[in-house]
């Protein structure tokens, strides 16, 4: 597995090890709690397998030409690894209320299957090509994914942790 996705794994694991079901869906007033912060995660994850689904069954790149403002959100976040706060969930991304035990059981393996489609489709394609457009940043190479979704996860770890935290 990619080493990217590997600590992405990881350290969503280590984050909410030992949560109990009640730990899971405590929340400040306003704010996701863990079990939708999870849900969230993995329906980026199911959203990224079916964009690479959709460019292994054409067989071709689907990425489009970058404008300057996506290669400057790339460079900040997948270059500078640094995820600004503040910004909505698309309504595809945003929770619905899945059973948490089902997303627990679930993101490690999504994670994994999204791994290998990657994988798959830069072998056949081309590890140094952009393959897919992400909706914020734009197109991205396999390696770029990989590395947003270490980012962007690891910006929802830090969610997790203080909502740990939170519950004393």
């Amino acid at each position: 597995m990619d080493p990217n996705l590997q600590e992405l794994q990881q350290e969503i694991a280590s984050a909410v090890a030992g949560l109990t079901a009640e730990q899971l869906s405590w929340h400040p007033p306003g704010k996701w709690c863990a079990a939708e912060v999870l849900e969230h995660l993995y329906l980026t994850y199911t959203g990224t397998v079916k964009g690479f689904e959709r460019v292994a069954e054409a067989g071709k790149s689907l990425a489009t030409a970058s404008t300057w403002l996506q290669r400057g959100r790339t460079l900040v976040v997948v270059g500078f690894g640094y995820l600004p706060s503040g910004r909505e969930a698309p309504p595809i991304a945003r929770p619905r209320g899945v059973p948490p035990e089902q997303v627990l059981a679930g993101i490690g393996p999504k994670i994994s299957e999204m791994d290998d489609l990657i994988r798959r489709c830069e072998e056949t394609l081309g590890a140094g090509r952009r393959l897919l457009d992400h909706p914020i940043l734009g197109p991205l190479t396999g390696a770029q994914w990989r590395k947003f979704h270490l980012v962007h996860g690891l910006h929802h770890v830090k969610q997790l942790r203080r909502l740990r935290e939170g519950q004393g």
